[in-house]
């Protein structure tokens, strides 16, 4: 009895540590959750509740990171609404992300309407280790094609974000990922390595944020009735610090790194789950 107790709480970290480590860096934290749980033979631990709160754990790493310019483009917006909407005399030029806070906003509509549209589906369908295993090569051609047209240092758009918006519509597929896919499409649309990434992670905020907070509020009931209070508050602090390392690891790795590693641990994984199951 005693060793299942602990287990509990090992289970509960180790969930955390795959959530937040695996957010950020371009390997699927949806896959990763999916395999661990196969292997682990937790597939019903915690249920929905469990795995929304710890998603929103490691969004809450997001908002921490990039706290700063979180503001900055609040205060755009603000301007945004104040001109438009309020019809006030606002000077917009002063605010120079302001191409980067419109590319955000209408980058994370196709998201948002995929997501509403598919996202049951896409996770009934896709939700078992084989087609992890699948998704996790066709996710690294898109890296490998990602990488070699990357040419052009064509900055971002309102009309380039938007096409990276659209490739954040992979990330409802297990084993995808979400900073990979977008990562892939700004390098694709002319972005800088630096670009892509900064522009992932901040587009993903919304997305992110959003679905956290419906799948919470679609489980409320399941998570006010739960036994894992302990258990659950270890997992959520295990993403947090974890996404808050995994994001600062991808940032500094990928200035002077490509995606290649990333592609080889997907596509080694891959086999390891064919091989397997």
């Amino acid at each position: 009895m005693l060793t299942l107790y602990y287990m509990t709480y090992f289970i509960a970290i180790i969930l955390g540590f795959i959530e937040g480590a695996t957010e950020f860096i371009p390997v699927s934290s949806s896959g990763h959750l999916i395999i661990f749980r196969q292997i682990l033979g937790t597939n019903n631990f915690g249920g929905l509740a469990f795995d929304a709160i710890l998603q929103l754990s490691a969004t809450l790493a997001l908002l921490v990171y990039f706290g700063g310019d979180i503001w900055a483009l609040f205060q755009t917006a603000k301007d945004y609404v104040a001109k438009y909407v309020f019809k006030r005399k606002v000077d917009l030029e002063q605010h120079t992300n302001r191409t980067l806070l419109l590319a955000i906003v209408f980058g994370t509509i196709p998201a948002i309407i995929f997501g509403l549209l598919f996202e049951n589906w896409m996770e009934t369908i896709f939700r078992n280790v084989e087609l992890v295993g699948l998704t996790l090569i066709l996710g690294s051609i898109l890296f490998w094609f990602a990488e070699r047209v990357a040419k052009e240092n064509r900055g971002i758009s309102l009309s380039r974000g938007i096409v990276v918006g659209f490739f954040q519509c992979l990330a409802l597929i297990p084993g995808m990922s979400r900073s990979g896919a977008t990562i892939s499409g700004g390098l694709i649309m002319g972005f800088t390595k630096d670009e892509a990434v900064r522009f992932s992670f901040l587009l993903s905020l919304p997305i992110l944020l959003g679905a956290g907070l419906k799948k919470v509020f679609d489980v409320r009931h399941e998570l006010f009735s739960t036994s894992f209070g302990l258990p659950l508050l270890l997992g959520c602090i295990t993403a947090f610090i974890t996404g808050l390392i995994a994001i600062n690891f991808l940032i500094r790795y990928l200035k002077n790194h490509n995606l290649n590693v990333f592609i080889w641990y997907r596509v080694i994984l891959a086999v390891v789950l064919f091989l397997v199951f």
